[in-house]
């Protein structure tokens, strides 16, 4: 007897853990954002010709990169950066000096 659709679809997510360029896996991600942000994605997507998961994807790594390549390795700051505590008090300010450093080329 086949598997049911719950089985089938466990079975995938479970594939998916390992998936990817290293099988070092993925992660899924679900969330809402701004119809601003959304339609922004699509329009930058289309511009660089990826789709709208390659292009988070670069954002973010490019990103994670950027501020790993600007603090010393076991610093304060960069033990700070891989605790999980959020920086609330300050969001507003990084996401600011974040676009102003944005490279999308």
């Amino acid at each position: 007897m086949g598997k049911n659709t719950a089985e089938r679809q466990a079975a995938y997510r479970a594939r998916r853990q390992h998936a990817g360029e290293n099988g070092d896996g993925e992660r899924h991600l679900n969330c809402w954002i701004s119809t601003r942000a959304a339609l922004a994605l699509e329009r930058i997507a289309i511009r660089y010709c990826v789709t709208k998961r390659e292009m988070i994807e670069r954002f973010i790594v490019e990103n994670d990169e950027r501020i790993l390549s600007s603090i010393d390795l076991d610093s304060t700051e960069w033990n700070s950066y891989f605790s999980k505590q959020s920086l609330r008090s300050n969001k507003w300010e990084i996401i600011k000096k974040m676009e102003k450093n944005v490279d999308l080329s």
